[in-house]
């Protein structure tokens, strides 16, 4: 029987000492290996692999943050198979002698006026978007531990949090987009045709927790990511600097032809000065008020802050995006379109991505 001999060490530099990793950093890795393999049931290839890197990286230099880190992925995991339980919303059954399916669910969500918000819902509706608002907390998690890490190891953590910047975005814009789609859904002045595209779109979302943003609605995605990398700097609130702004961080063109086309009715255009600024109508028309009254030519965000009582959010702060900001001017904009609605107030009635969404659900055959 031949002995295999055992390998040879390998040569080092003389007098130099041999650097062995250190049992904690062993560990660190061996245990973020170990929980990136449980998470590629929930995540695509790259997040998986950006979740790994992270906790092997804040694990070296913060233990106690990377194990809650570690167990936020249990969480993942429980409520992504709560959703995976669940039957598919296009296979048909029955309930009480009635026939459900992917029509009827369709009919049904055609029909939602927004006064009983997600009791009427089915329930896969709901876990899909309790799985996503957990994979949102997940990665704003993960982003505050490496955002923490930056001052004194910038190189490694900084690229780190841009990536995780930039997934978290995604996330949040495809919570966004459900949440236009059915906004869109207890309007009453859209076509039925419309909306039943919507809803169609919104059950193949709801099916697949893997679907995200740049699946089904691109050009949203384009506009928000786009806006979420430019400031707002008001002048003469024309909206010139803003539009030119969002030209140059690659918003996609059709989004900028929308709204400039011939056509353009003026609650779209107000719309999209609310999309521009971060502020809704009856803010904009506060501040061209007291301009005139000021006897002011250009205007600040200092300024425009004072004069409306609250903090102008920016949307990017040092290039980098701030998606939660855009999330909360999204929700401003769309409670101030409710409310004139309501009270028959003027105003655009819709935000300026539910006029482009219908008319990009129209353009489907």
């Amino acid at each position: 029987m031949t002995t295999i001999p055992p390998p040879l060490p390998k040569p080092t530099v003389a007098g130099a000492p041999v650097v062995h990793a250190s049992p904690r950093v062993v560990a660190w890795t061996e245990m973020s290996s170990a929980a990136a393999a449980r998470l590629q049931s929930v995540l695509d290839r790259h997040e998986t692999e950006l979740v790994e890197q992270t906790l092997g990286a804040v694990g070296e230099r913060a233990p106690h943050d990377a194990e809650i880190l570690r167990g936020l992925i249990d969480n993942l995991e429980t409520s992504s198979a709560l959703l995976t339980m669940q039957r598919p919303l296009r296979r048909p059954t029955a309930l009480g002698g009635e026939p459900r399916d992917a029509d009827t669910l369709i009919a049904h969500l055609c029909c939602l006026d927004g006064l009983s918000g997600d009791l009427e819902l089915p329930l896969k509706a709901t876990l899909s978007r309790t799985y996503l608002l957990t994979k949102i907390n997940f990665l704003r998690a993960f982003l505050k531990s490496t955002v923490a890490l930056e001052a004194d190891h910038p190189q490694r953590f900084h690229a780190l949090s841009h990536d995780l910047r930039e997934e978290l975005a995604q996330s949040i814009y495809t919570l966004m987009a459900e949440e236009l789609f059915l906004a869109l859904l207890r309007k009453r002045n859209v076509e039925m045709s419309t909306k039943r595209r919507a809803a169609d779109q919104l059950i193949s979302v709801w099916d697949d927790a893997a679907i995200e943003i740049d699946d089904f609605a691109p050009i949203l995605e384009s506009a928000w990511h786009a806006r979420n990398s430019c400031h707002s700097h008001f002048g003469t609130l024309l909206a010139a600097s803003e539009t030119f702004a969002l030209a140059i961080a690659d918003c996609n063109p059709k989004v900028l032809e929308f709204f400039a086309r011939d056509s353009s009715s003026a609650d779209e255009s107000s719309a999209f000065e609310e999309f521009l600024f971060n502020m809704t109508f009856e803010e904009l028309s506060i501040l061209r008020r007291a301009m005139t009254e000021q006897q002011l030519r250009t205007a600040t965000p200092a300024w425009a802050g004072g004069v409306l009582g609250r903090q102008i959010e920016e949307l990017e702060h040092s290039r980098e995006i701030d998606p939660m900001a855009l999330y909360r001017s999204y929700q401003r904009r769309q409670l101030a379109a409710d409310f004139r609605v309501m009270a028959g107030a003027p105003g655009p009635r819709r935000t300026a991505e539910a006029y482009l969404l219908i008319d990009l659900l129209d353009q489907q055959t």
